[in-house]
Protein backbone atom coordinates (compact mmCIF):
# COMPACT_ATOMS: atom_id res chain seq x y z
CA UNK A 1 0.00 0.00 0.00
CA UNK A 2 1.28 3.34 -1.16
CA UNK A 3 0.60 4.98 1.98
CA UNK A 4 2.72 2.74 4.15
CA UNK A 5 6.09 3.29 1.82
CA UNK A 6 8.04 6.06 4.18
CA UNK A 7 10.61 8.14 1.70
CA UNK A 8 12.66 10.90 2.54
CA UNK A 9 13.48 12.81 0.15
CA UNK A 10 16.71 15.55 0.50
CA UNK A 11 17.98 18.33 -1.50
CA UNK A 12 21.66 17.55 -2.41
CA UNK A 13 23.72 18.68 0.63
CA UNK A 14 25.67 21.55 -0.88
CA UNK A 15 22.31 23.27 -1.12
CA UNK A 16 21.00 22.01 2.06
CA UNK A 17 20.96 23.62 5.44
CA UNK A 18 22.75 22.17 8.21
CA UNK A 19 20.86 21.06 11.02
CA UNK A 20 21.57 22.74 14.19
CA UNK A 21 19.83 21.35 17.66
CA UNK A 22 19.75 25.27 19.16
CA UNK A 23 17.26 26.29 16.35
CA UNK A 24 13.42 25.73 16.24
CA UNK A 25 11.82 22.41 14.04
CA UNK A 26 8.45 22.74 12.25
CA UNK A 27 6.64 20.30 9.93
CA UNK A 28 4.68 21.69 7.30
CA UNK A 29 2.25 19.07 6.12
CA UNK A 30 1.74 19.40 2.46
CA UNK A 31 4.90 20.74 1.62
CA UNK A 32 4.71 20.00 -1.58
CA UNK A 33 1.43 21.73 -2.59
CA UNK A 34 1.09 25.38 -3.97
CA UNK A 35 1.25 27.22 -0.68
CA UNK A 36 3.86 24.64 0.96
CA UNK A 37 6.62 25.21 -1.27
CA UNK A 38 6.55 28.37 -0.72
CA UNK A 39 5.87 28.31 3.16
CA UNK A 40 8.71 26.18 3.81
CA UNK A 41 11.25 28.54 1.94
CA UNK A 42 9.79 31.27 3.90
CA UNK A 43 9.96 29.47 6.72
CA UNK A 44 13.85 28.42 6.38
CA UNK A 45 14.89 31.96 5.87
CA UNK A 46 13.20 32.72 8.41
CA UNK A 47 15.89 30.43 10.29
CA UNK A 48 13.50 27.30 11.57
CA UNK A 49 14.80 23.59 10.74
CA UNK A 50 11.55 22.49 8.32
CA UNK A 51 10.95 18.94 7.53
CA UNK A 52 7.42 18.13 4.96
CA UNK A 53 5.32 15.22 4.87
CA UNK A 54 3.13 15.27 1.64
CA UNK A 55 2.29 12.16 -0.25
CA UNK A 56 4.75 13.01 -3.28
CA UNK A 57 1.29 12.46 -5.85
CA UNK A 58 3.04 15.91 -7.66
CA UNK A 59 6.26 16.00 -6.14
CA UNK A 60 7.80 15.82 -9.97
CA UNK A 61 4.78 19.00 -10.55
CA UNK A 62 7.13 21.93 -11.05
CA UNK A 63 6.44 24.42 -12.98
CA UNK A 64 9.94 26.46 -12.48
CA UNK A 65 12.39 26.05 -9.96
CA UNK A 66 13.61 29.05 -8.10
CA UNK A 67 16.84 28.39 -6.73
CA UNK A 68 15.57 27.99 -3.05
CA UNK A 69 16.57 25.53 -0.08
CA UNK A 70 13.90 22.84 0.03
CA UNK A 71 12.85 20.56 2.86
CA UNK A 72 13.13 17.03 3.45
CA UNK A 73 10.18 15.61 2.87
CA UNK A 74 8.25 12.45 4.65
CA UNK A 75 6.33 11.03 1.95
CA UNK A 76 3.56 9.83 3.72
CA UNK A 77 -0.95 10.14 3.86
CA UNK A 78 -1.40 12.17 6.40
CA UNK A 79 -4.21 10.14 7.76
CA UNK A 80 -1.33 7.35 8.52
CA UNK A 81 1.10 9.94 10.17
CA UNK A 82 1.99 8.30 13.66
CA UNK A 83 2.99 10.39 17.28
CA UNK A 84 6.62 9.28 16.47
CA UNK A 85 6.30 11.21 12.94
CA UNK A 86 5.86 14.50 14.74
CA UNK A 87 7.79 14.05 18.27
CA UNK A 88 10.70 16.87 18.50
CA UNK A 89 9.08 19.54 16.38
CA UNK A 90 8.29 23.42 18.26
CA UNK A 91 5.33 24.10 15.37
CA UNK A 92 2.93 21.70 12.91
CA UNK A 93 1.54 23.84 10.20
CA UNK A 94 -1.29 22.25 8.54
CA UNK A 95 -1.98 22.50 4.72
CA UNK A 96 -2.44 18.56 3.47
CA UNK A 97 -6.37 18.41 2.50
CA UNK A 98 -8.40 18.41 -0.32
CA UNK A 99 -8.37 21.34 -1.60
CA UNK A 100 -11.17 22.70 -3.51
CA UNK A 101 -14.89 22.54 -3.46
CA UNK A 102 -15.36 20.20 -6.99
CA UNK A 103 -13.02 17.73 -5.31
CA UNK A 104 -14.39 17.96 -2.64
CA UNK A 105 -18.35 17.37 -3.67
CA UNK A 106 -16.84 14.46 -5.80
CA UNK A 107 -16.90 11.86 -3.22
CA UNK A 108 -17.86 13.59 0.16
CA UNK A 109 -17.09 10.54 2.42
CA UNK A 110 -13.37 10.46 1.58
CA UNK A 111 -13.15 14.56 1.82
CA UNK A 112 -14.92 14.43 5.33
CA UNK A 113 -12.23 11.01 6.28
CA UNK A 114 -9.00 13.41 5.03
CA UNK A 115 -10.07 16.84 5.48
CA UNK A 116 -12.01 16.70 9.06
CA UNK A 117 -11.02 13.20 11.01
CA UNK A 118 -7.71 13.24 9.16
CA UNK A 119 -7.15 16.77 10.51
CA UNK A 120 -8.34 16.45 13.93
CA UNK A 121 -6.13 12.76 14.46
CA UNK A 122 -3.43 14.90 13.34
CA UNK A 123 -3.93 17.76 16.20
CA UNK A 124 -4.08 15.08 18.36
CA UNK A 125 -1.16 12.74 17.68
CA UNK A 126 1.05 16.61 17.35
CA UNK A 127 -0.24 17.11 20.92
CA UNK A 128 0.51 13.59 22.25
CA UNK A 129 3.88 14.55 20.43
CA UNK A 130 4.58 17.30 22.62
CA UNK A 131 4.11 19.96 19.83
CA UNK A 132 3.63 23.40 21.16
CA UNK A 133 1.76 24.98 17.92
CA UNK A 134 -0.05 23.46 16.03
CA UNK A 135 -1.86 26.03 12.92
CA UNK A 136 -4.48 25.16 10.62
CA UNK A 137 -5.06 26.57 7.27
CA UNK A 138 -8.79 26.99 7.32
CA UNK A 139 -10.88 28.87 4.72
CA UNK A 140 -12.80 32.39 4.91
CA UNK A 141 -15.53 29.78 3.17
CA UNK A 142 -17.03 28.79 6.38
CA UNK A 143 -18.98 31.94 6.55
CA UNK A 144 -20.93 31.01 3.40
CA UNK A 145 -22.36 33.88 1.85
CA UNK A 146 -21.60 36.95 3.70
CA UNK A 147 -23.10 39.35 1.85
CA UNK A 148 -22.00 43.24 2.58
CA UNK A 149 -21.49 42.61 6.10
CA UNK A 150 -18.06 42.70 7.36
CA UNK A 151 -16.79 39.12 9.49
CA UNK A 152 -14.81 38.61 12.35
CA UNK A 153 -13.17 35.54 14.12
CA UNK A 154 -16.57 36.30 15.78
CA UNK A 155 -18.85 35.85 13.71
CA UNK A 156 -21.03 32.89 12.97
CA UNK A 157 -20.25 30.07 10.50
CA UNK A 158 -22.55 29.01 7.50
CA UNK A 159 -20.46 26.62 5.44
CA UNK A 160 -22.31 25.47 2.16
CA UNK A 161 -20.14 22.57 1.08
CA UNK A 162 -18.19 19.76 2.23
CA UNK A 163 -14.98 21.56 1.77
CA UNK A 164 -15.76 24.49 3.76
CA UNK A 165 -17.71 22.27 6.70
CA UNK A 166 -14.78 20.40 6.86
CA UNK A 167 -12.83 23.58 7.87
CA UNK A 168 -15.88 24.50 10.50
CA UNK A 169 -15.51 21.00 11.71
CA UNK A 170 -11.49 20.80 12.41
CA UNK A 171 -11.77 24.79 13.88
CA UNK A 172 -14.49 23.26 16.77
CA UNK A 173 -12.95 20.02 17.33
CA UNK A 174 -9.41 21.20 17.18
CA UNK A 175 -10.60 24.30 19.44
CA UNK A 176 -10.96 21.62 22.40
CA UNK A 177 -7.37 20.52 22.59
CA UNK A 178 -6.28 23.73 23.79
CA UNK A 179 -5.26 23.54 27.05
CA UNK A 180 -1.32 25.20 28.48
CA UNK A 181 0.95 23.03 26.46
CA UNK A 182 -0.89 22.96 23.00
CA UNK A 183 -1.73 26.23 21.20
CA UNK A 184 -3.83 25.74 18.18
CA UNK A 185 -4.33 28.61 15.26
CA UNK A 186 -6.93 28.54 12.80
CA UNK A 187 -6.08 31.07 9.83
CA UNK A 188 -9.22 31.86 7.68
CA UNK A 189 -7.50 32.71 4.41
CA UNK A 190 -9.32 34.08 1.34
CA UNK A 191 -8.28 32.59 -2.27
CA UNK A 192 -4.60 32.81 -2.71
CA UNK A 193 -3.28 33.93 -5.71
CA UNK A 194 0.26 34.65 -7.12
CA UNK A 195 3.39 32.65 -8.52
CA UNK A 196 4.76 29.16 -6.79
CA UNK A 197 6.95 26.55 -8.09
CA UNK A 198 3.92 24.24 -7.40
CA UNK A 199 1.37 26.79 -9.38
CA UNK A 200 -2.24 25.93 -9.59
CA UNK A 201 -4.01 27.77 -12.41
CA UNK A 202 -7.74 26.54 -10.87
CA UNK A 203 -7.84 29.71 -8.67
CA UNK A 204 -9.84 32.69 -9.66
CA UNK A 205 -6.61 35.25 -9.67
CA UNK A 206 -4.19 32.89 -11.44
CA UNK A 207 -6.68 31.49 -13.97
CA UNK A 208 -7.68 34.93 -15.32
CA UNK A 209 -4.29 36.07 -15.38
CA UNK A 210 -2.97 32.51 -17.19
CA UNK A 211 -5.97 33.40 -19.63
CA UNK A 212 -4.30 37.21 -20.37
CA UNK A 213 -0.96 35.88 -20.95
CA UNK A 214 -1.84 32.93 -23.31
CA UNK A 215 -4.64 34.19 -25.13
CA UNK A 216 -4.62 37.89 -24.51
CA UNK A 217 -8.15 37.76 -23.62
CA UNK A 218 -9.79 37.57 -20.09
CA UNK A 219 -13.50 35.78 -19.84
CA UNK A 220 -15.72 35.72 -17.23
CA UNK A 221 -18.02 33.81 -16.63
CA UNK A 222 -20.21 36.35 -14.48
CA UNK A 223 -21.90 39.67 -15.11
CA UNK A 224 -18.61 41.03 -13.59
CA UNK A 225 -20.51 41.96 -10.46
CA UNK A 226 -19.44 38.81 -8.04
CA UNK A 227 -16.29 39.94 -5.70
CA UNK A 228 -13.85 37.57 -3.43
CA UNK A 229 -11.30 38.08 -0.76
CA UNK A 230 -7.71 37.67 -2.22
CA UNK A 231 -4.30 37.15 -0.60
CA UNK A 232 -1.36 37.05 -1.84
CA UNK A 233 0.64 33.56 -1.25
CA UNK A 234 3.59 35.30 0.29
CA UNK A 235 1.34 37.01 2.36
CA UNK A 236 -0.26 33.64 3.66
CA UNK A 237 3.42 32.73 4.54
CA UNK A 238 3.93 35.83 6.35
CA UNK A 239 0.74 35.75 8.48
CA UNK A 240 1.57 31.67 9.51
CA UNK A 241 4.92 32.76 10.06
CA UNK A 242 3.74 35.64 13.07
CA UNK A 243 2.14 32.73 14.50
CA UNK A 244 5.43 31.49 14.90
CA UNK A 245 7.02 33.93 16.61
CA UNK A 246 3.35 34.99 18.81
CA UNK A 247 4.19 34.67 22.87
CA UNK A 248 1.67 32.13 24.41
CA UNK A 249 -1.03 33.68 26.71
CA UNK A 250 -0.87 32.05 29.84
CA UNK A 251 -4.01 31.32 31.45
CA UNK A 252 -4.99 32.58 34.31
Amino acid sequence: YMGDLVTLLETPAANRRPLAMDRRRALVTGVNGYIGCVLAARLMDAGWDVDGLDTGYYQNGWLYHDGRDQARVLCRDVRRATVGDLRGYDAVVHLAELSNDPLCEFDESSTYDINHRGSVSLAEKAKAAGVARFVYASSCSVYGAAGNEEKTEASDVNPQTAYARCKAFVERDVSKLTDRSFSPTFLRNATAYGASPRMRFDIVLNNLAGLAWTTKCIRMTSDGTPWRQLVHVQDIGDAILAQKKKKKKKKK
